[in-house]
């Protein structure tokens, strides 16, 4: 099994354990969507209290992954929908659920296909 198998593996756990109703398929492709940055411990994970990390969210995962037009609004509820849905205690989200989770917030699991 490789370092990517690993990650996939232990994210799957996760949403598992988490009850957060995530296909293996989905939780794999955003995985490797990701690319390096999954095997770095600061950015394999999202604080939802920094806010200009949830800035980089909208802007970068938002705006240019899924090509959602800008609205703050909306995507400032989403995000708080995701930190609710993963937990306050939960200090470990992990990027690739947090991902996932707001790719079928907005309906665009399509662009994992």
């Amino acid at each position: 099994m490789g370092k990517r198998d690993e990650k996939i593996l232990q994210y799957t756990t996760a949403a598992k354990k988490l009850k957060l109703g995530l296909s293996d398929d989905l939780i794999a492709k955003v995985t490797v969507g990701l690319g390096p940055s999954i095997y770095k411990k600061d950015s394999e994970t999202v604080s939802c209290t920094q806010q200009s990390e949830l800035d980089t969210v909208k802007k970068n995962f938002l705006q240019k992954k899924l090509g959602l037009p800008a609205d703050d609004a909306k995507f400032d509820a989403a995000i708080k929908k995701v930190c609710d849905t993963m937990g306050s205690s939960n200090r470990t989200k992990y990027r690739a659920l947090f991902y996932a989770l707001l790719t079928k917030e907005f309906g665009k699991e399509s662009i994992y296909a």
